[in-house]
């Protein structure tokens, strides 16, 4: 789709069609152990509960995060400057870059999402708060390479990649992605990252074990919504939410464990569960400072500048392409 760099809000699809998700769904519950992609828990009813869980008692992570954001929003501001496009990876609610357009003023804003519904919903809701800032969501698979809108292809480029959402790679696919958003920011390109880090296993387990078991319920409407894209047979009712944190990986595992012997029909295509197989749905890596450094070194970034809360739980990354 091409576009006029004058006009200040358009919405590109680049979204994956049906037979890349079943592709993906069959291989995963074929595997052994089986598992699912976590980029498809957020159709809207996903990405409605994730809004929910960011604001539990036990989720730590955004409420930290968005303190960071207060206290260093001046050199963040100073690192988007006035005529950069800030390009963000799984833009959601777009609470994070609300905070952070109240003091920068950027060129152009490219929100990238799976969801379409929910990322034009969004898009045009901070359109209207921030009239002055050119908007161009784009729906895509932002795992993979995908093509930037063409008003902002001479603009310099800055990712913005909040909430910790890089430790959903396992570490050598987190080296593989950061390649993929230095290809697209190109030379010189800057990116704002959210980590989160090693802490205590049991605050760790609460943020995935709410006491309130919407976790639960975002883990299960993964099934949902595969059955209402593909025709999928999942009865959600037969599999229960399961989060642990295993130390060795340094990671919390979240998986769906079937209550029961079943079988469940995929197109053509019959896969079996034995009472009390999973299926791993998303990880979350958590990386002490010196770790993620040379992950982002690795993805071709090198780190100018980091930040911490006061109890070292989370940190925010400002890393520039290497020279």
């Amino acid at each position: 789709m091409s576009s006029s760099p004058s006009v200040r809000y358009q919405f590109f699809d680049l979204g994956p069609d049906a037979s890349d998700m079943y592709q993906e769904v069959l291989g995963g519950l074929q595997a052994l152990p089986k598992r699912l992609p976590p980029k498809y828990f957020y159709d809207e009813e996903g990405s409605r509960l994730f809004e929910a869980i960011t604001r539990l008692p036990e989720y730590y992570l955004t409420r930290t995060e968005m303190n960071l954001f207060d206290r260093c929003e001046q050199s963040v501001a100073e690192a988007l400057g006035n005529d950069a496009c800030v390009v963000e990876y799984g833009s959601g609610s777009s609470q994070k870059i609300r905070k952070v357009l109240q003091r920068a003023r950027p060129e152009a804003y490219v929100p990238v999402d799976i969801s379409a519904e929910h990322l034009e919903l969004q898009s045009a809701a901070l359109s209207r708060d921030f009239p002055w800032l050119k908007v161009y969501p784009t729906c895509a698979d932002f795992t993979q390479p995908f093509k930037l809108p063409e008003p902002v292809s001479e603009l310099p480029k800055v990712g913005f990649f909040p909430g910790s959402s890089i430790g959903n790679f396992e570490p050598d696919s987190a080296v593989g992605f950061l390649r993929n958003v230095l290809r697209t920011l190109g030379p010189g390109g800057q990116m704002l990252v959210g980590v989160d880090r090693k802490k205590d296993p049991a605050v760790l387990e609460a943020a995935y074990n709410d006491a309130q078991g919407i976790t639960a319920r975002f883990n299960l409407n993964l099934l949902h919504h595969i059955n209402a894209q593909l025709g999928v047979s999942f009865d959600p009712n037969s599999f229960v939410h399961e989060a642990r944190y295993n130390e060795a990986l340094g990671c919390i595992q979240m998986f769906l464990r079937s209550r029961e012997t079943q079988t469940v029909v995929l197109g053509e295509y019959e896969i079996s569960f034995t009472e009390g197989e999973t299926i791993h749905t998303e990880s979350s890596y958590k990386y002490d400072p010196a770790e993620f450094i040379a992950l982002a070194r690795r993805g071709g970034f090198d780190t100018e500048v980091w930040w911490t809360d006061e109890n070292s739980w989370f940190a925010l990354y400002l890393l520039r392409a290497a020279p």
